[in-house]
């Protein structure tokens, strides 16, 4: 679950929802990048493995709702590789950049993001560093049988962190109020750059440089808000977010001050 304080309310969004916005932002980038089916793919299901926790999400250990960084990491290891295994038997390509997503989150984005930790991965460090070597000796297999280069692979697995992470500020800054962002190593115009986001107003957001195919892009994605109180077991709590209504959260991306 992404989860945002907000005051007197925790604002959860699923992970599954959180990849069908990424794969919103995938479907108007532009130039659109090939192959755009197996990225799309990817965009929208690199987090299916939180299918399975998020049926009986729990709070962490201060009584919160667990945060993404906050499961324990056997288990987030464990839905992890049975998403790479899943995506892969549908799409190889996708499934090579989710294994390099997977390996990422262990290797703060392979440099991308340097605050980029999970909570209790000093626990299972020597399963987190299995688990990498894993995936990262996968690889040049993965790449004979695709056919492509190391630079493809790259190229592919930084889209996906784009997309991620823009979807990731959409579901937990405070958008309301203005939250700057900036996000590298972004594949641009045949190199890369960085992406700087910038509010204009409530929930109106100015990108430079722009990537979108059209010069204003509105989204929406589903959340749920629960109220703030001590639930005295993680069965309180997933009781209090399943009845709590689902609501449709928006984003507008543009280019300019228009």
């Amino acid at each position: 679950m992404l989860v945002r304080d907000a005051g007197t309310l925790w604002q959860v969004v699923l992970q599954t929802e959180h990849g069908e916005l990424a794969g919103k932002f995938a479907r108007d980038w532009s130039p659109r990048p090939e192959p755009f089916d197996s990225l799309l793919t990817v965009a929208r299901r690199h987090d299916d493995g939180w299918f399975v926790w998020e049926r009986g999400p729990g709070l962490d250990p201060d009584g919160r709702p667990a945060n993404f960084l906050d499961v324990p990491v056997r288990l987030h290891l464990a839905f992890y590789r049975a998403a790479i295994v899943a995506v892969t038997a549908e799409d190889p390509y996708a499934g090579l950049i989710l294994s390099m997503h997977g390996a990422g989150i262990y290797k703060q984005r392979y440099g991308l993001q340097s605050d980029l930790r999970m909570r209790f991965v000093d626990e299972a460090a020597e399963d987190a560093r299995a688990f990498v070597a894993e995936q990262e000796e996968s690889f040049p297999q993965r790449l004979a049988e695709l056919g492509i280069d190391e630079a493809e692979a790259w190229r592919g697995y930084h889209l996906l962190q784009a997309w991620d992470r823009l979807s990731l500020y959409a579901c937990l800054r405070d958008l309301d109020a203005g939250a700057t962002e900036t996000i590298p190593g972004v594949p641009f115009n045949g190199g890369q750059t960085e992406l700087q986001l910038e509010p204009l107003g409530p929930r109106r957001i100015q990108v430079t440089p722009w990537p979108f195919a059209s010069g204003r892009l509105e989204l929406t994605f589903e959340r749920r808000s629960v109220p703030k109180e001590p639930w005295p077991s993680d069965a309180a709590f997933r009781a209090a977010f399943f009845a709590a209504p689902i609501e449709h959260a928006s984003i507008t991306l543009q280019t300019g001050a228009a």
